[in-house]
C-alpha cells in the first residue's frame, strides 16, 4: 500500500526548498512538527480539487473501505455530517421535492445546525432507552414509522455506534429503506474500524448510501482526520457533487499533517489490521468478562467501547470516572449514570491489564438509585432555522421553563442535546437539565 501524501511531503523536507509560502513557521520547529506542516504548494494537490497525490491516497482508501469513493476530512466527522445533508438537500432538488430527514433524536448537534442552516426539515424519532445519548432504532420500527408517510422523507439518518456503545442493527435498517425507496445516511463516527472485523459490521457493507466515520476515534489517526464514504450504489449525485458539498464547509487550509495520518493509516490498515483488531477484541472480551464477575454492570454491544453503569457499583459516573483518574486512567466521557472508556488495538494488552488493575482496585459500593425517571419529547414550536437566528439571552434553567430554545450549546462530549433549538422548555426537560447538570440555557428573548 502507497503513501503518496507522506511521501511528497518527507521528499520536500528532505528537498531544503526555501519556503515562501505558508505556513509562518517555515518549518522551524516549536512543537516538533513544523517541517511536515505545509500548504498546496506546487505537487501537494489540493483536497477539493484532488488530481493528483490525494486522490491517489483516497483511492486506497476506498479500496479498503469498499466505496465508490472515500474523501478526506481534516475537520472530523462534523464536515463530513454537513456535507452529507448538503448531498441529500441537492438531491430532493434534482427530484423536485423539498428535503425531509427521518432521525434517531441522540444526533450530533453538528447534524441539527446543519440542517437548520441548510434549512432541512427533520422528523424525530423517539425511543426510550433510559438516556438521551441512545435511540435504538429497529427495522420493525422504522418500517412502521416510514409506512405511516403519505409523501416518504428524502432520507433515514441514524447515528450508529452512539456514544454508549449500541450498534444498531444497520443491515435490517438499510433493508427497510430501500424497501420504501429512500435514502440511508449513517454518523458511524465511532465506528471506523467495524469494516476491518472477521465480519465487517461497517455500514457501506451494510448497504448505507453514505455514511461518516471518524478515523481519529478508533484509528491511529491525528484528531480531525475523518472519513465520507459513499456506496457503490448510491445516487450518482453524491459522488459528482462530494467535493463541492465538502468544500461549501471546509477550510481552505486543509491541515497536511492530518492528511498524512489519513495517508499512512491506509498502510496500517493493510498491514494486518483485522488480524490485530480480532487478537485485541478477544482480550476484551475476556476482561469484560473479568469485570462482570466482579460485580460492574456493562452496557452497550460494540467491541471496542467499555461502558460501565456505574450506578449498580455504586456511583455515578462522572464519580466513577474520579475514581479511575486517581488511579492514573482517563475516560472518555462520563454522565450521572454512566462511565465511557474508547479502547483502541494501540494501548496493547499492557494498557488492558492496567485498566483492569485500576477498575478492580475500586471498591464496590451499595447501587444507587436513579432519580431521573421522566423522557423528554419537547414540543417543537417553531422552526430550528428560525430559532438558530431569533435574539437569545442566557438564563437560569428555572427561569426557562415555557421558553423555547434558540440554540444548541451543548459541549462536547457528548454534544448531543436534550432540548433543539425551536423546541418549548417543559418540566421534564428542566428536570433532565438539572439532572445531567446543565445550569443555564440559550432561550429566544421575549
Amino acid at each position: 500500500m502507497k503513501t503518496p501524501i507522506h511521501d511528497f511531503v518527507k521528499s520536500y523536507v528532505n528537498s531544503d526548498t526555501l519556503r515562501l509560502h505558508m505556513p509562518g513557521h517555515k518549518g522551524v520547529s516549536l512543537l516538533g512538527c513544523e517541517t511536515s506542516d505545509i500548504t498546496e504548494i506546487t505537487g501537494a494537490d489540493s483536497l477539493y480539487h484532488a488530481d493528483g497525490i490525494i486522490l491517489e491516497s483516497e483511492n486506497y482508501a476506498s479500496e479498503l473501505f469498499g466505496s465508490r469513493h472515500t474523501y478526506y476530512s481534516t475537520e472530523g466527522s462534523s464536515l463530513c455530517i454537513r456535507a452529507i445533508l448538503y448531498l441529500i438537500k441537492r438531491m430532493s432538488a434534482a427530484n423536485g421535492s423539498s428535503p425531509r430527514i427521518l432521525a434517531g433524536r441522540n444526533a450530533h448537534k453538528t447534524f441539527i445546525t446543519a440542517a437548520a442552516l441548510l434549512d432541512v426539515d427533520v422528523d424525530w424519532i423517539y425511543t426510550h432507552n433510559g438516556s438521551y445519548l441512545s435511540c435504538p432504532i429497529d427495522p420493525d420500527l422504522l418500517d412502521s414509522v416510514l409506512s405511516s408517510y403519505k409523501e416518504k422523507p428524502t432520507a433515514v439518518y441514524v447515528t450508529s455506534p452512539d456514544y454508549l456503545g449500541n450498534v444498531a442493527d444497520i443491515g435490517g435498517i438499510a433493508k427497510v429503506c430501500r424497501a420504501h425507496g429512500v435514502i440511508l445516511a449513517v454518523d458511524n463516527a465511532h465506528g471506523a474500524y467495524l469494516k476491518f472485523l472477521a465480519e465487517s459490521t461497517h455500514p457501506i457493507d451494510l448497504g448505507a448510501h453514505i455514511c461518516c466515520d471518524s478515523a481519529h476515534k478508533t484509528l491511529p489517526v491525528l484528531t480531525g482526520g475523518a472519513y465520507m464514504h459513499i456506496s457503490k450504489d448510491a445516487p450518482e449525485l453524491f459522488s459528482r457533487e462530494a467535493r463541492n458539498a465538502l468544500s461549501i464547509f471546509g477550510s481552505t487550509s486543509p491541515s497536511y499533517l492530518i492528511l498524512q495520518s489519513l495517508d499512512l493509516a491506509n498502510k496500517y490498515i493493510s498491514g494486518e489490521l483485522d488480524k490485530k483488531l480480532g487478537a485485541f477484541i478477544s482480550e476484551v472480551n475476556a476482561l469484560k468478562d473479568r469485570l462482570l464477575s466482579v460485580g460492574y454492570k456493562l452496557c452497550g454491544n460494540e467491541p471496542l467501547k467499555l461502558t460501565v453503569s456505574a450506578r449498580e457499583f455504586g456511583y455515578t459516573g462522572g464519580g466513577l470516572a474520579s475514581e479511575i483518574s486517581i488511579r492514573g486512567g482517563e475516560c472518555e466521557f462520563a454522565d450521572p449514570d454512566v462511565t465511557v472508556m474508547m479502547l483502541s488495538p494501540q494501548m496493547g494488552i499492557e494498557g488492558l491489564s492496567r485498566l483492569e488493575l485500576i477498575l478492580k482496585d475500586i471498591e464496590r459500593n451499595d447501587p444507587l438509585p436513579r432519580p431521573l425517571n421522566g423522557s423528554v419529547h419537547p414540543q417543537r414550536m417553531i422552526s430550528p432555522r428560525e430559532a438558530l437566528f431569533s435574539e437569545y439571552e442566557e438564563l437560569p434553567i428555572d427561569a426557562c421553563l415555557g421558553r423555547i430554545q434558540a440554540s444548541v450549546s451543548v459541549s462536547c462530549p457528548p454534544a448531543v442535546p436534550i432540548v433543539i433549538c425551536g423546541e418549548l422548555i417543559d418540566e421534564n426537560a428542566i428536570e433532565a437539565f438539572k439532572y445531567y447538570g446543565i445550569t443555564t440555557c440559550l432561550v429566544i428573548k421575549n
